[in-house]
C-alpha cells in the first residue's frame, strides 16, 4: 500500500499485530478499521471480545480528548471503545440479541434444518401413517456444501432395526423433497399412550458411515385416532437414549393374533394371521419365518402347532388356524405361547420373538385372553409386540 507524503497513517503496525481473532460469526461491517480493534491504554490486556464489538471503534480524534475523559473512559469500556458510539444502554440492549463470541459453538449457532411432516394414527387398523414431506436449509455434511439426505424413523423405548423405517436418499440437495409415506402396522392404544416417534435425518455416504444431521421427536399421545396431524420442526441435535428408564425388552417385531372359543366344537381356536417389522436374522437383510403355537402347561407335548415358512420377507401373511381342544373351565389355568423362528437349511434355527398370551400375562395380552373368555364363538383379533425372550422360558426349535 502506498502512502503520500505528509498523510497521516490511519492503521498503526501494533494495531495489525493486535488483530482480534474470534470463532464468532463474521458481522456486517462498515469500515476496515473494524477488523482492527484499539486497545486504549489503562485497560487491562485481557478484554472480553463481546465487549470489543459492543459499539464503534474509537475515532482518531478521540485519542486527543483531556485527560477527565481518559479518566470516564477507563471506568465505561464501551465508551472507551467508542467515542462516537450509542447509549450505553442501547449498547446492552444490542449485546443481548448477539450470541455469546467467548461460548461460541458452532454447531449451536448454525441451524441443522427444518422438518415437514405429517402423522396419521388409524385406530381401526392398527397404523400408523408417517408422511415425510420436505426439509429446508439443512446442514451441509459433504465437501460440496451440500448433503445425501434421508430419513428414518425408530419408536421409542425398544429402539431396534426392526422398528427402523427409512425414505429414499436424495442427492445433493439441501430442500429435499421426499413425499413418502412410511407405515407402522400393529400400533396398538397402549403403543400411543407410552411410545415416542423419534424421526432422523441423516447424510449417506458411500464410502464412510453415514453422518447425522439433525431429529425431533414427538410423544404420540399427542395424535388424535383417525386425525391427520401436520407438524413443521426445527431439527435438533442427537439426544442421547436414556436405557436405564427403559425397563421394556428389545423389540423384534408385531404379531397379529385371533382368538375364538367355538362352544359348538369345545375347544380354542388361534389364528395366526401376519406379522409385521420383524427382525431381519439372515445376511439379505430379510428373514425367512415361520411361527409355532403351544397351549401350556403341556404334559403330553402334544399342543405345538406350525406354520409353513415364508420366504425373504420382513412382513409375512401366513392366515392359518390352529384348534385346541380344551373345556371352557380349563382356559383360565392356560397359557398360549406364540414364537417366531427364521428357518435357516444346514443349521438350527433362529428365534426371531415371542409373546405369552393368559392369565398371568399383562397389558393387552391380558386383555386379549379376558375378552376371548368373555365372547364365546367371537374372533377376537389383536396386535402383540414380539420381544427376544418370554419371562421363565427357554425356547430350543
Amino acid at each position: 500500500m502506498t502512502q503520500r507524503k505528509g498523510e497521516k497513517t490511519t492503521i498503526s503496525i501494533q494495531e495489525h499485530m493486535a488483530i482480534d481473532v474470534c470463532p464468532g460469526p463474521i458481522q456486517p461491517i462498515k469500515q476496515i478499521s473494524d477488523y482492527f480493534p484499539r486497545y486504549p491504554r489503562g485497560l487491562p490486556p485481557t478484554v472480553p471480545p463481546a465487549l470489543s464489538r459492543a459499539g464503534s471503534l474509537r475515532s482518531p480524534t478521540a485519542r486527543h480528548k483531556s485527560g477527565d475523559d481518559t479518566a470516564h473512559a477507563d471506568d465505561n469500556p464501551d465508551r472507551a471503545f467508542g467515542g462516537a458510539a450509542a447509549p450505553s444502554t442501547a449498547t446492552t440492549g444490542k449485546k443481548e440479541e448477539e450470541p455469546d463470541v467467548e461460548g461460541y459453538d458452532s454447531d449451536d449457532s448454525t441451524t441443522l434444518g427444518t422438518l415437514d411432516f405429517s402423522l396419521l394414527y388409524d385406530q381401526e387398523n392398527n397404523a400408523l401413517h408417517c408422511t415425510i414431506n420436505k426439509a429446508k436449509g439443512l446442514k451441509p455434511m459433504d465437501h460440496n456444501g451440500l448433503s445425501d439426505p434421508y430419513v428414518k424413523l425408530h419408536l421409542l423405548p425398544g429402539a431396534s432395526k426392526a422398528n427402523k423405517l427409512r425414505t429414499k436418499t436424495l442427492r445433493n440437495t439441501l430442500n429435499p423433497v421426499w413425499s413418502e409415506t412410511l407405515t407402522y402396522y400393529g400400533i396398538t392404544d397402549e403403543d400411543m399412550v407410552r411410545k415416542t416417534l423419534r424421526i432422523s435425518v441423516c447424510d449417506e455416504d458411500k464410502f464412510r458411515h453415514n453422518e447425522f444431521i439433525g431429529e425431533t421427536r414427538i410423544p404420540l399421545k399427542k395424535l388424535k385416532p383417525n386425525q391427520t396431524k401436520n407438524f413443521y420442526n426445527c431439527l435438533e441435535k442427537q439426544l442421547p437414549i436414556d436405557k436405564t428408564d427403559d425397563k421394556s425388552l428389545e423389540e423384534r417385531g408385531r404379531i397379529m393374533i385371533s382368538l375364538k372359543y367355538s362352544s359348538q366344537k369345545s375347544g380354542l381356536v388361534v389364528g395366526i394371521v401376519r406379522c409385521a417389522h420383524l427382525a431381519a436374522m439372515d445376511a439379505n437383510g430379510f428373514s425367512d419365518p415361520y411361527v409355532k403355537t403351544y397351549l401350556k402347561p403341556d404334559e403330553n407335548k402334544k399342543s405345538k402347532h406350525k406354520t409353513a415358512v415364508k420366504k425373504k420377507t420382513l412382513n409375512p401373511e401366513f392366515n392359518e388356524e390352529f384348534f385346541y381342544e380344551i373345556k371352557y373351565a380349563d382356559l383360565s389355568k392356560k397359557t398360549l405361547e406364540v414364537t417366531v423362528w427364521d428357518y435357516d437349511i444346514g443349521k438350527s434355527n433362529d428365534f426371531i420373538g415371542g409373546v405369552s398370551l393368559g392369565i398371568s400375562a399383562n397389558g393387552e395380552r391380558l386383555k386379549h385372553w379376558f375378552d376371548c373368555l368373555k365372547n364365546k364363538d367371537k374372533k377376537i383379533e389383536r396386535w402383540h409386540t414380539l420381544t427376544n425372550e418370554l419371562p421363565g422360558t427357554t425356547f430350543n426349535d
